[in-house]
Formats: C-alpha cells, structure tokens, sequence
C-alpha cells in the first residue's frame, strides 16, 4: 500500500492525536508538513515529528501558496478557522480530514461542502462513528434484532470540570468567538444518532439555557481568579485543585497540556495567573450553554431525545433505543439487547468482526484516521462513514436546533444539500 503523506494544521490537541496515530502506522502514512502560529507548540511537535524546513509554517496560508506537497491535510484549527483552510487545500487537490464541527454556521458549511464534494476524499472528525463499541451497536440495529427503531434516548454526561475547562473557562465557552455548545460539544451525538437511525431527520424542537455559570452565583468573597480567592478551597470549580492536582500526579496530558506547552508547577501556576484558565467560573466571558435537550422526528415517525448537561462526574454517553421486538442499552463500553419474544437480555460482543482501533474517543481517533488513509490509498470514499453529503445533513439539524431553542418553536430541518 502507498504511504500517504499528511500535512497538520493546528499542533495543538487535536493535530497532536492524528500526528501520533499518523506516526504509529509508518507503513501507512508519514507526516511530512506542519502549520501552527504558536512558537513553542510548533517546537515541541518538530521534536517529535522531524520535518524538512521548507515545510514548517507559522502560518497555514504559507502551506497553500506553494505546489500541493502532500496527498491530505488534517486541519485542527479552532472552529471559526475552518472553512478558509479546508477550501483552500481542497481547491489544491488535498484530501481533507477536517476536525469537528466543519463550521460554525451554516453558510460555511455549505462553502466547504462544494469545495470538497466529488472532488476530494473528504472526512469530518465524527470520530464517534468509529468506535468498535459504534459498530457493534450499529450492526445490531440494522440486523433487524429489535425490530423497527420507535424512538431512541442519548445522554451525554459532560462532567462538571471537562464543562469548566472547555466550555466555561475555555476556548468553546463563548458562541462569538466559537460556536453553540450544541455545535462545538454535542455535533458528535446528533451526528451519532443520525447514524443509528439510518433516516433523515425532519423536525427538531430544543431548550437548553446557562443556569449556573453567571456571575449572580459566584459565592460571596470570591475573586475573579482562583489563585487570588479567599473560597477556592471550598469551590468544586477551583482550578488550582484541578490543573495543579493533575501535575502533582504527573498527569502532563490533556488537559494541562492545553495551558502549557511544558506543563510544570511553574509553567502552570503562571498559567493560571495570567491566562484564561485560572479564572472564576463565575467571571468569564462564556455564554454557552450548560444544560439543553433536543427533540428530533424522524423520517417515518420515530423520535429520538438528547440531553446535554455539564452536573455530572464525566462519564461515557448513555444511550437506549426502543424498537417494535426489543430494545437496547449501551454505555459506551457495554451494549445489552432485551427480547421481547424470548424474554432473554445478552450482552453483545463489542470486539466481533473488528481488529483493535488506537487512540482517544474509544478508538474513535484511530478509527477515523485508519479509514481516511485507507480511502485515499484506495481511491474509495466510502470508507468514511460520514461523508460530506451526511456531515453537512447533521451539522444542519443542529443550525436547525439552535433556531428552535432561541426562538422557542419547532423548525423542520432543511437537509437538501442545494438548498
């Protein structure tokens, strides 16, 4: 098989996941290009990753100005940065393995889905798709096992520091400067539970609304940033206890890794007091969400509930569908199928017919990649499970939700991709 050469855009979190993956299958794929604006992030991924010079930018624009020098790009910007690259490198012939979600609005979804549409392999981050735990539930629905699918419940467990650090505190907690939470967090499950139906969806109706991370809840005597406050001690949300507990445990990943290229005591506590993650949860300038369902009708009748919410520990998405012969439990490591003729519950083998996928997401991560570098070297796009066609489908039942959320009112979901 050819190895497929990759260029990364964004050496932040996510481009490190697939530069890692890239590099565990030498045979396979090679990464041969980086573009990221932040000196030291871009130092540490050349330590890692040797790249001759000439493909080293600070600025992805730079990549794109010169003859195509790789067969893919993997773009990890931050959302609102998505659709210039991803034009761009399509318009060169790249194949473009875009991070999740294509962007944050509607118009530039479309933008990247005729950029890239029949012209170029083209995968988004769907990387719950990708799980062996995704496709065992996936061949059981569509054996027929419980019948026709009535209606299906998803419930996606953010926890209450994972909502902190990204989404309060974080890059994703503010809609201006990103997107929707449903967007930014939650396109994975719409996208997920579009995949598990098999139908389109036709009509959603939302609430969801930020009920705690305001500044009216911020205890009495608290500073707005932790390492200045006379409470922190006695707040869930201290982010002294979180960033510097997890250096103390030498816990150097995500998410310290987010606040310092080198994650230290010292690197950190300067972190923290200055950056935006040292911050009281209750000061920042996020407006996102912390809590929203989402109702969907589905092609044929069947309905489907998902529920957001950041008050829990963190835990893996809960979800049961309820069909006309059985129904059926997973928590994202386990999947038990009831019988209503037999009266039986059997756990099903989550393993069956698959080898072991690497990486984060369950083997989602791995899972995505191993798919995108096979449907290049094979000229075949339908190894990507969530091609544009159906990418651009579940990004704009969420466009759709969040419509229905602010304006209080259900609104049908226009999937047509030449609207």
């Amino acid at each position: 098989m050819k190895q497929i050469s990759v260029l990364i855009i964004g050496a932040g979190s996510r481009g490190n996941v697939y530069a890692e993956l890239a590099a565990g299958m030498p045979e396979r794929a090679k990464v041969v290009g980086v573009a990221e604006p932040r000196e030291d992030f871009r130092g540490k991924f050349l330590e890692k990753y040797p790249i001759e010079p000439q493909y080293v930018f600070a600025d992805w624009r730079q990549a794109a100005e010169l003859p195509r020098f790789a067969d893919a790009v993997v773009i990890a910007t931050q959302d609102a940065m998505h659709v210039e690259p991803a034009v761009a490198f399509a318009e060169k012939g790249y194949h473009v393995m875009l991070e999740k979600p294509m962007a944050p609005n509607e118009a530039d979804c479309r933008r990247i889905f005729q950029a890239v549409n029949g012209k170029v392999i083209f995968a988004v981050g769907h990387v719950m798709r990708y799980t062996l735990y995704s496709r065992a539930m996936k061949r059981l629905l569509d054996s027929g096992a419980i019948g026709e699918i009535v209606s299906l419940q998803h419930l996606e467990a953010v926890g209450f520091w994972h909502q902190a650090h990204s989404f309060v505190r974080g890059n994703w907690g503010n809609e201006g400067k990103s997107s929707p939470m449903l967007l930014a967090k939650s396109c994975h499950d719409t996208d997920w539970i579009r995949y598990m139906m098999g139908k389109r969806c036709l009509q959603v109706s939302s609430f969801g609304n930020l009920k705690h991370f305001r500044r009216e809840n911020q205890p009495a005597g608290a500073a707005d940033r932790c390492l200045d406050c006379q409470v922190e001690a006695s707040c869930p949300y201290s982010a002294p206890r979180f960033y510097l507990g997890k250096v103390e445990k030498g816990e150097l990943g995500w998410p310290v890794d987010i606040l310092a290229a080198n994650p230290t005591t010292e690197s950190i506590t300067e972190a923290l007091r200055s950056g935006p993650y040292g911050r009281c949860v209750y000061a920042c300038d996020n407006d996102v969400v912390d809590h929203q369902v989402l109702n969907m009708l589905f092609e044929g009748g069947s309905t489907a509930v998902f529920t957001m919410t950041a008050f829990n520990r963190g835990y893996d998405r809960i979800t049961r569908v309820f069909g006309t012969h059985g129904e059926v439990y997973g928590d994202g490591s386990k999947i038990e199928h009831y019988d209503f003729l037999s009266g039986e519950t059997k756990e099903v083998d989550i393993n069956a017919g698959d080898h072991t996928l690497a990486g984060g997401h369950g083997g989602g991560d791995g899972g995505l990649l191993d798919s995108f570098i096979d449907a290049i070297a094979e000229n075949d796009p339908s190894k990507i499970l969530s091609g544009p066609e159906e990418s651009l489908e579940t990004h704009l039942m969420v466009f759709a939700a969040e419509r229905a959320r602010k304006e209080e009112r259900v609104v049908d979901v226009v999937t047509s991709v030449t609207v």
